[in-house]
């Protein structure tokens, strides 16, 4: 196929099963965030407000754990896609940490940051970003270290009984506490600004970037945005079968109705949040 004759003029950049995890993401974290500031704050009204309308602490208690649970599950169905993958393309473990495709961070990633930081002020041509971009492998490995260490320390206060009869001294419930309740604040903060600006309110994404949910981007826009990963495409044959038509409208506005819903969601919480920070520190 040459580059002038794909089979259509949208591209598949993820399939269902990454779409769908990230439904669970996306649902289990703004429900993680809110019952959780609803309990990190439940000295202000606003959030005693919000309690009430859940039902009470009990039931944001409840909510909070369970979406806890639809955490790990996320957690391990992702560890097992990637399994799966390594075996259905005979990928080497290499591939996963030094590929053209790695997720993990490189020096390439770093020549980027800086090339972006003096295009941002024009000393520079835009940067030729490929399948992940710098921000983007951050954002994945806050995720892994946000499971690790606020799901272990939450883990901690959810059964302190067990894990003090295995021998963990007491006081290491009170620093759990600690750190599982300002790590939160950490990655609610970090999520609702950081990752919201990158992902859909710079100048070329804003309002919204649907294709998380559709899965699926205009040609056009993928050789503008990244050209590199556009290049390797055009230069695999299995890569360019994902070539295909738009996706539904239908899904397209269920995207942005459940986009505009969690960006409101974040936005007005981190707005809260300073709120309840300022009344604190009054």
């Amino acid at each position: 196929m040459s580059e002038n004759t794909p089979k259509g003029k949208y591209y598949e950049r993820f399939d269902s099963y990454s779409r769908f995890l990230h439904l669970l993401i996306i649902t289990s974290f703004i429900s993680l965030a809110i019952t959780g500031m609803i309990i990190k704050f439940s000295g202000v009204g606003i959030f005693q407000f919000l309690s009430e309308l859940l039902g009470g602490y009990a039931v944001t208690g409840f909510i909070h754990r369970a979406a806890a649970i639809v955490t790990f599950i996320y957690f391990g169905l992702h560890i097992f896609y990637l399994l799966r993958k390594k075996k259905k393309k005979k990928f080497s473990f290499t591939y996963f940490f030094q590929g053209e495709n790695s997720l993990v961070p490189n020096k390439r990633d770093l020549q980027e940051l800086i090339q972006t930081t003096k295009w941002f002020v024009g000393k520079a041509p835009r940067p030729e970003y490929g399948r992940w971009t710098y921000w983007e492998k951050f954002d994945y490995w806050a995720v892994f270290w946000g499971v690790a260490v606020i799901g272990f320390s939450g883990l901690l206060l959810w059964f302190p009984e067990f894990f003090t009869s295995l021998g963990l001294p007491g006081w290491l419930i009170n620093v759990a506490t600690i750190i599982h309740s300002d790590e939160a604040l950490l990655a609610v903060g970090f999520i609702f600004t950081y990752h919201f600006f990158n992902t859909h309110f710079r100048p070329d994404k804003f309002p919204m970037d649907t294709v998380i949910f559709t899965g699926k981007v205009h040609i056009d826009e993928l050789k503008e945005d990244r050209p590199r990963e556009y290049e390797q495409i055009m230069q695999n044959e299995e890569l360019q079968q994902k070539f295909g038509d738009a996706p539904p409208e239908l899904l397209v506005k269920a995207a942005r109705i459940f986009g505009f819903t969690a960006l409101t969601l974040g936005i007005g919480l981190v707005l809260l949040i300073i709120y309840s920070m300022i009344f604190l520190y009054q």
